[in-house]
């Protein structure tokens, strides 16, 4: 069996180790969608990590789905997210932006724009404010033509993202947002080629991963799903079928890795193993979930031939956690009250481990 601390080689970029930091939802961001002052210190004290994917980044104003994220859709956010990877890079690390559109899962208040979907049916439950939760919201079903936009939108966050120094970008296709949108039964209700078959429910996450490998190399492309996934009212009736078709036409693609939640069953998740021809990443944890990923989580998935595994909350509070794991040193619980609240608290004064 392969060492979570073995080297991996990721495309053209060597890793350290086989050792994931998951996106991570920090809210730190300004209004305006510019990253923290902290967040090239935040990023720069894990880059010990074999890979970083970085905390959701919103490709237009539109996709932002809750307040104080960060964004890559204009220069000034660009800009601001180079010293972030150079702080990265200088620390010896690698890092990918992930790209996190929320479709129906945004809220005019949020950012004053009309959600968009695949379909006009609202989510069920509320989102995340400043001033409280708001209920959802019904989206804009998405013309044909407006789906191409949303594409485009992609594509140019992804071109930003490589401009500001992103080794590459994930492509968020999990946990409810605007491409899980379509896949599911319940958020999708379209007749015409979006929608009703695998092969239509699928077609958008292929054309965003076909189009952003176009723009950028898919060898910097990577996508990540949670196949069956319930979070943000997904329904998704026949995950095996689905994912089936989806990772037999991306596989076509050429892509960095397919990165996936442990949200199916493991006949499902093995079924996807077998089918996916590249380097997979899988994160053992779910949204919501009370047990965070560790070495028994690590091992198990690396025995059944997970390529690299992504680490979430214990990253947060751990992050020096590559050296944690290797030399069997205890890990810092993390502060759960501190994981949304904004500012420097709990964000980038955890400690490192003492020596032995």
């Amino acid at each position: 069996m392969n060492s979570l601390f073995d080297n991996y080689k990721l495309g053209p970029i060597e890793l350290s180790s086989r050792v994931v930091m998951a996106p991570m939802t920090r809210v730190r961001a300004s209004a305006t969608g510019i990253p923290s002052e902290s967040a090239a210190l935040y990023y720069a004290q894990r880059a010990s990590a074999g890979l970083i994917v970085s905390e959701g980044i919103s490709p237009s104003k539109q996709g932002q789905s809750e307040p104080n994220i960060p964004g890559l859709y204009n220069d000034e956010q660009e800009a601001a997210w180079r010293p972030v990877t150079a702080a990265v890079h200088d620390a010896g690390g690698r890092i990918f932006a992930q790209l996190m559109h929320g479709g129906r899962v945004g809220h005019p208040e949020i950012n004053d724009m009309q959600p968009v979907g695949a379909s006009a049916i609202a989510a069920q439950g509320t989102i995340f404010n400043s001033g409280g939760r708001l209920a959802f919201v019904t989206p804009v079903e998405m013309s044909v033509a407006q789906i191409h936009e949303q594409i485009e939108v992609f594509v140019d966050s992804a071109k930003r993202a490589i401009n500001a120094g992103f080794d590459g970008v994930e492509i968020h296709g999990a946990n409810g947002y605007l491409i899980q949108q379509f896949l599911s039964d319940n958020s999708n209700q379209r007749t015409d080629q979006y929608g009703g078959s695998h092969e239509n429910r699928a077609r958008f996450a292929i054309e965003v991963a076909t189009a952003v490998s176009a723009a950028i190399g898919a060898d910097r492309v990577g996508i990540r799903f949670s196949p069956g996934g319930k979070f943000h009212d997904m329904n998704e009736s026949d995950p095996a079928g689905l994912y089936s078709t989806l990772v037999g036409s991306l596989n076509q693609l050429g892509l960095a890795y397919l990165h996936i939640l442990e949200t199916a069953s493991s006949e499902i998740n093995d079924d996807i193993r077998k089918g996916w021809d590249g380097t997979l990443i899988v994160n053992p944890a779910t949204v919501g979930s009370t047990t965070f990923t560790d070495m028994d989580d690590a091992d198990r998935w690396l025995e059944r031939g997970a390529d690299l595994i992504a680490f979430g909350r214990y990253y947060i509070s751990n992050p020096d956690l590559v050296r944690r794991l290797r030399d069997g040193l205890g890990l810092t619980e993390p502060d759960l009250d501190t994981f949304y609240s904004g500012g420097d608290k709990g964000y980038i004064d955890y400690p490192e481990a003492t020596a032995r």
